[in-house]
């Protein structure tokens, strides 16, 4: 009281530089003496001596006293007491920053996490397609259907025609045998697919290989390969069974993907599984070994509506004890068609950890020629067809049923029923099912005339033509039979239709005319769009 009272007689209050009066004990300084305003010798060597480190200022112009005034020129009326701040409001405004601070660093880290597993899976992403994509395939009509004219070079060329197999792999026995033989052909312009089965024991002649069973032309090509790595003895495989599967169907094949089974389970079981109705004659059952173990697989599936995951599909779609090929293919073009469903219905796969392993499984167990323009372009293209636009096709069900059954080298075969090697019923069938989309868009009617006097020329050049999807309306000899050397092409369209004219100066290796020569005294039926006239180069 008696230092209160002091103070209050000399008109001020003693302070430090900081403003803070020193008399109160919590602050542990001793208050100035009564002495001279300037005398804080005391006080300084307090606040110098101690931890926090308040350094007296350095004598100059201003003394000390008197720069502690100009800081603080307003005196304050009552000593500030730290005592009288709130612990619990110090403890809040405290708490907040940490709280902040600790969002901060969890956001942070998400941030990494998340971008690590982005450029992790976007590498294995770009590792896998390195593997998946290896180029090479190529059709016309794969990105657009106004395609450069000049790039489609024999019918066909108009569809996206993809050849699926379907292998053990590795693990398995035979393992480059063709256990899965499938045409997948996209006809771009009217947004459809056709899904064609090809017998595995169908009998066939491999280039250089003799005749054996279809399922052997891949593993010879790829066993025969002179390729110094892996993806270019699968190339050689690719090759070799292309060229026998289009001598026997008569359309060029565009693209090629090699599924093991392990990929194919992958691919199911990645999707959640797929869901497809079973008809009765596609039931199964059969108590099967899984390969490699010591335990069994029953297989019953029932007629109806069935969920299958990615084991159960695998041996569906190999299962045909007590059945025919036929059927099995029949069973597989359905779960092609569930797997489709299942895919554009959920999107892009969602879950990273399945995504990883199925880009793991992809990788190692999957080969395709496409590269990464093509492929995006099939995606949208596919998502455009609705299952009610895929047909399911093979080559036994009436009035198409062109193959039977028999035996050759003491083994169990498929045949065409016209005799063995004889494939022009098939070849037939196949190029007017899997129609050119450009030669049926325009649909053009053509009129065929022998113009020889050799007896059966225009039947000859007309069926030819039909078999190759053209609509050929009439056949007929020319009234006046002047024996042409070379065929002669009449373009009555206007050039209107030009893929068919295109089409048929590439098989004739002609220019097309724009009217019917006089001497041959031919008048076309109304709505004719191209005369071909026969020389005697038809029968060379």
């Amino acid at each position: 009281m008696q230092a209160k009272k002091h103070r209050r007689a000399h008109g001020r209050r003693d302070r430090s530089i900081d403003g803070i009066i020193t008399s109160n004990p919590h602050l542990g300084t001793p208050a100035a003496p009564s002495g001279g305003a300037n005398d804080f010798s005391g006080e300084l060597g307090s606040l110098a001596s101690r931890a926090e480190g308040f350094h007296p200022m350095r004598a100059g112009s201003h003394p000390v006293g008197t720069l502690a005034q100009e800081i603080n020129p307003d005196p304050l009326e009552e000593p500030i007491v730290l005592d009288d701040i709130k612990p619990q409001k110090a403890k809040r405004q405290s708490k907040h920053p940490r709280r902040r601070r600790f969002i901060k660093r969890l956001a942070l880290s998400l941030l990494v996490i998340i971008l690590a597993a982005g450029l992790f899976l976007g590498f294995k992403a770009y590792k896998t397609q390195q593997q998946l994509l290896a180029g090479g395939g190529a059709a016309p009509a794969v990105c657009n259907g106004n395609v450069d004219i000049n790039k489609l070079k024999i019918e066909g060329d108009g569809r996206v025609n993809i050849l699926l197999l379907g292998i053990g792999g590795e693990e398995h026995q035979g393992g480059d045998l063709s256990d899965t033989i499938i045409i997948a052909s996209l006809d771009p312009l009217n947004n459809k697919i056709d899904l064609l089965s090809i017998p595995r024991d169908l009998w066939v002649k491999i280039p250089n290989n003799g005749y054996q069973k279809l399922n052997a032309a891949f593993a010879y090509g790829k066993q025969n390969s002179k390729a110094k790595d892996a993806t270019g003895e699968v190339r050689d495989g690719v090759n070799l069974a292309d060229q026998t599967i289009e001598s026997v169907l008569g359309v060029p094949i565009h693209y090629h993907a090699v599924v093991n089974f392990s990929a194919f389970e992958d691919i199911v079981n990645a999707l959640g599984g797929v869901d497809m109705y079973v008809t009765p004659e596609m039931a199964a059952y059969e108590r099967l070994w899984i390969e490699g173990t010591n335990q069994h697989y029953t297989l019953d599936v029932k007629a109806g509506q069935q969920h299958f995951d990615g084991r159960r599909a695998l041996y569906f779609a190999r299962q045909r004890t007590g059945t025919s090929d036929f059927v099995r293919g029949q069973r597989q073009r359905a779960l092609l068609v569930a797997i489709k469903d299942k895919i554009f219905s959920v999107g892009t796969f969602s879950n990273p950890i399945k995504v990883s392993s199925l880009l793991d499984s992809l990788g190692k167990n999957v080969y395709t020629d496409f590269d990464s323009g093509s492929i995006k372009c099939l995606y949208q293209q596919t998502k455009e067809v609705s299952s009610a636009n895929i047909r399911s096709l093979d080559l036994v069900t009436p009035p198409n049923d062109l193959l039977t059954t028999g035996s050759a080298g003491g083994l169990s075969i498929v045949r065409p029923k016209l005799g063995l090697y004889d494939f022009s019923q098939v070849q037939n069938y196949v190029r007017n099912t899997l129609r050119d989309s450009y030669l049926a868009k325009e649909n053009s009617s053509i009129a065929v005339y022998n113009g020889t006097t050799i007896a059966g020329v225009g039947k000859t050049k007309g069926d030819e033509l039909k078999s190759y999807g053209y609509n050929v309306t009439l056949v007929d000899n020319a009234p006046k039979q002047t024996n042409p050397l070379n065929t002669i092409l009449v373009d009555l369209s206007g050039a209107a239709d030009k893929y068919t004219r295109h089409y048929l100066e590439q098989r004739f290796k002609l220019f097309a005319r724009d009217s019917i020569p006089a001497e041959f005294g031919i008048t076309a039926p109304q709505g004719t769009k191209f005369v071909i006239i026969a020389g005697k180069d038809v029968q060379q």
